[in-house]
């Protein structure tokens, strides 16, 4: 093995604090098996201040004009930043449906590329002058965003998307003025009109837009499910002794605090009385209970599992441990927002091809032929580029992989990300919950008296840890599922040892084995080191004192998880492991994997260092279930998350195992290549037929007695929207 864990101390990043002092974890024992939780060290993050209330920003290159700022004002109020301006949700989807009521009379009173459908309604009086004032409407209610978008990418001097859209509905809208002008003064010699064309470009791009959007504002929802992590309210100990309730928002350091049983821990701090066990698996990814005794610290939103204990507030509302992680995944899911879509440019290129091509071919037939011969080739020419197909060469592309997605148990939540999948050469994973199951069974029960067989001593373990909380004892609980437990008296549950009790008169225990040693218990020591080597929790059965068996605990590999890490070796990919478990039962499970880089006992931040690490290197996958991993998974160049995860993992992730089985990468790895390829072909279609159109517009063939008027520029800007359509369709995953 190698890459191993100890490297992690010379690699935190500037700006990053020492590790919290004092943060001591019990030595071994039953509730805190030393093998199974290696080193909880919290590390802190520059401060915080306020943990509920996050901004995503990332304006990146000065140079650059598309940007994205996301920012939860509540309710529908969902602000963006794209193309240069900030967009409202709300506002966004009533621009758009209005502008699609709007396009209803439009459609039905007005010809499509100068043909009459069978539902297009003629010969009504003053019709040619209601559809241009419904067009007046359209072009400066639903063209707003555009026209705004437009403005910053010009200004920043990089006209994309939203500059070409804007070209198209201009020209649309100003030939179709001139057209119902001239048509009025002179209707014997019809102009052709460009409304439809108008209203369905405004509509499709909205659509698109909205889309966008979406997708953005779905990445920031960890903030929120991180801040639901901790409590609304304290139970704070006033001077005289009585309890009142607090919003967490207003704690103070040195504030004491009831946590009662089954409640989450509201901030950071330290215990003053009780002796509690608690889950922190939000900070270190393993579900083993930690038992708590004064003085030891407690992080915000652990949970409290089985007794009241009072605490000491250290750290205020928004600058503990769970508010740097939220500023951790802000940061890393606003950084992935910079990278410039292809589409966007693709119109760049687009609109320069376009607008020159038209200037110049307006100029050379002004002065050949005169203004009235020039206007409808650079109009043609224009119209050809309107950005119909373009703008859904991608979303098509992306409902149909959405829906394959869905249908092989992989939910989709940031498109953008899958076009960095050839870039990816390190897969990156959690172990525990996303390499194993996440629960520990009892994996091996041993007799050291001939009285007692391993069903016998499994039984009286279960009976006796009916009483206890812990993972550890759940496990022995679900092992003995289905048989008849004897009664147990006296039972006591011993903090920080195990658990004991009187069965038919006669004293049993189940302890740990830093509890034998320190009560001067002899047991084998061998046959513990052995099981603890192999990565596993190990409890004592004690009769009178007496070590009559052991029962070892472990985490096991989820079925075909070592099949797939063989596949991804072949696909010529590197899985690395990162776990915060110990390196004894790290290793164990790479052992059974086939994984040769191991990195142990890590922290939130740890896991984004590495992941920065591997990225300096190559493209990275990151894949993880827990809370401690969601910093990581936002900054990976692709954050896949299981479905039994935490909420907060998969809220950061770009993609959700819904099945949490791992193969579903294979089928994400060719989902998103051949994604990608399908993309790339749509915009060709979409754009690249340009390449012939845009001359053959321009005039290029007139002298030769070809000429491609709009109508037929029309036509064209259609049949590339069919074959972009029927493209995106022939998408599959293998």
């Amino acid at each position: 093995m190698k890459d191993l864990s100890q490297e992690k101390n010379s690699q935190h990043q500037a700006g990053w604090e020492d590790k919290q002092k004092n943060m001591t974890m019990p030595d071994e024992g039953h509730t805190n098996h030393q093998q199974q939780m290696g080193d909880c060290d919290a590390m802190q993050m520059p401060e915080h201040q306020d943990g509920h209330h996050q901004m995503h920003m990332d304006m990146g290159n000065d140079q650059h004009a598309h940007h994205e700022m996301h920012m939860d004002m509540g309710g529908d109020h969902h602000m963006m930043m794209h193309g240069g301006q900030m967009m409202d949700m709300g506002d966004m989807r009533k621009r758009f449906w209005l502008s699609l009521i709007l396009t209803v009379p439009i459609v039905i009173l007005s010809p499509m590329m100068g043909m009459n459908l069978p539902f297009t309604v003629t010969g009504l009086p003053g019709q040619n002058w209601l559809v241009l004032l419904l067009g007046t409407v359209l072009f400066f209610y639903g063209g707003q965003p555009f026209f705004k978008g437009a403005k910053a990418e010009l200004g920043a001097k990089q006209p994309a998307m939203m500059t070409l859209i804007s070209l198209g509905i201009s020209v649309a809208y100003f030939y179709s003025l001139y057209a119902s002008v001239m048509n009025a003064i002179s209707p014997q010699v019809h102009v052709m009109d460009f409304f439809w064309e108008l209203a369905s470009l405004i509509d499709i791009m909205l659509l698109g837009h909205i889309i966008e959007m979406n997708t953005v504002m779905n990445a920031g929802s960890a903030v929120t499910a991180l801040a639901n992590l901790v409590p609304k309210d304290a139970h704070v100990k006033e001077a005289d002794g009585h309890i009142v309730d607090k919003p967490i928002q207003d704690l103070q350091v040195g504030d004491l605090v009831l946590v009662k049983e089954n409640e989450r821990v509201p901030a950071d701090g330290v215990i003053v009385s009780g002796q509690p066990t608690l889950d922190e698996s939000l900070l270190t990814g393993e579900s083993v209970g930690v038992s708590k005794k004064p003085t030891d610290d407690v992080v915000g939103g652990s949970q409290n599992l089985n007794r009241s204990f009072t605490m000491k507030v250290t750290k205020a509302a928004g600058q503990g441990f769970l508010a740097q992680v939220q500023q951790m995944v802000a940061k890393a899911q606003s950084s992935k927002s910079d990278t410039e879509n292809l589409a966007d440019r693709v119109a760049g290129w687009l609109f320069y091809a376009a607008s020159g091509t038209a200037i110049i071919a307006l100029i050379v037939w002004t002065m050949l032929r005169g203004f009235t011969f020039a206007l409808p080739i650079a109009v043609t020419v224009l119209v050809i580029a309107c950005p119909h197909a373009l703008g859904l060469a991608i979303p098509l592309v992306t409902a149909r992989m959405t829906g394959l997605a869905a249908q092989h148990g992989l939910l989709i939540q940031n498109r953008n990300a899958l076009e960095d999948i050839k870039q990816i050469k390190y897969v990156l994973m959690d172990k525990t919950g996303t390499l194993t199951a996440g629960k520990f069974k009892v994996q091996a029960v041993k007799s050291f008296d001939p009285a007692y067989n391993q069903q016998e001593l499994l039984v009286l373990a279960a009976a006796l840890e009916e009483g206890s909380t812990h993972p550890l004892a759940k496990g022995i609980l679900e092992a003995a599922a289905g048989k008849e437990l004897p009664t147990v008296v006296n039972f006591d549950n011993i903090p920080g040892a195990g658990v004991k009790g009187v069965i038919d008169g006669q004293h049993y225990a189940v302890l740990s084995a830093a509890a034998l040693k320190q009560a001067q218990i002899a047991f084998d020591e061998e046959s513990y080191n052995e099981a603890a080597q192999a990565g596993y929790s190990v409890s004592f059965i004690l009769k009178e004192k007496q070590v009559i068996g052991q029962v070892a605990e472990g985490d096991a590999i989820k079925p075909g998880t070592p099949a797939f890490i063989k596949q991804l070796k072949a696909m010529g990919l590197v899985p690395v492991m990162l776990t915060g478990d110990n390196e004894k039962a790290a290793l164990k499970a790479a052992h059974i994997l086939g994984i040769d880089h191991v990195h142990a006992e890590l922290k939130p931040n740890d896991k984004v260092t590495f992941v920065k690490q591997y990225e300096a290197k190559a493209g990275v996958m990151m894949v993880g279930d827990g809370v401690n991993d969601s910093p990581a998974l936002a900054a990976a160049n692709i954050g896949v998350a299981i479905g039994a995860g935490t909420q907060v993992a998969i809220s950061a992730a770009d993609v959700v195992l819904v099945d949490s089985k791992p193969s579903d990468i294979l089928a994400l790895i060719h989902l998103a290549l051949h994604t990608r390829t399908k993309m790339i072909e749509n915009l060709w279609w979409g754009a690249g037929y340009n390449i012939i159109a845009l001359p053959l517009a321009a005039g290029v063939l007139i002298p030769w007695g070809i000429v491609l008027s709009p109508l037929m520029g029309a036509v064209l800007m259609s049949l590339s929207t069919i074959v972009v359509a029927i493209n995106a369709m022939t998408l599959k995953i293998k």
